[in-house]
């Protein structure tokens, strides 16, 4: 995908989407002992689990972000970024606790039970009304 600039030279992704991202760059940063001793989990069909892809996606637009920058760039995207979203994806509690490298993915974790709002709790989640309190309204200029 390339992206013009008005003004200015066009800018290519340096990878076309998410999937090349982690395929050759993101599992090569990342190598990890990942097998059925180790505490680090990952899923080798990473991408039919709703949340390694968010993250796996947000991971490649900030890398595509700061790679441009130079200076600490890449240093903000490992620290603030990558390495956060990598922790909770081979945490072994995370969205790969049942999947493995050697017996593959599996589907087990259910979403996150909950229970619909119901009477006045309800209304919480209405849209709030225009110029609300909470709201600063501007003053015109005399």
């Amino acid at each position: 995908m390339i992206e013009e600039i008005p003004g200015s030279r066009e800018i290519a992704n340096g990878y076309d989407d998410v999937f090349v991202f982690v395929k050759e760059y993101l599992s090569k940063v990342y190598s990890r002992q990942v097998t059925d001793i180790s505490d680090t989990v990952w899923c080798p069909e990473w991408w039919r689990h709703t949340e390694a892809v968010i993250r796996l996606d947000a991971v490649w637009q900030t890398w595509e972000h700061f790679r441009l920058q130079g200076g600490p760039g890449i240093s903000v995207w490992f620290l603030n970024h990558a390495d956060r979203h990598m922790a909770m994806l081979f945490d072994p509690r995370g969205p790969f606790k049942y999947c493995s490298v050697r017996n593959g993915h599996k589907e087990m974790l259910d979403p996150l039970p909950q229970d619909p709002p119901q009477g006045p709790d309800r209304a919480m989640f209405t849209n709030p009304p225009p110029n609300g309190p909470w709201q600063k309204t501007m003053e015109p200029r005399a």
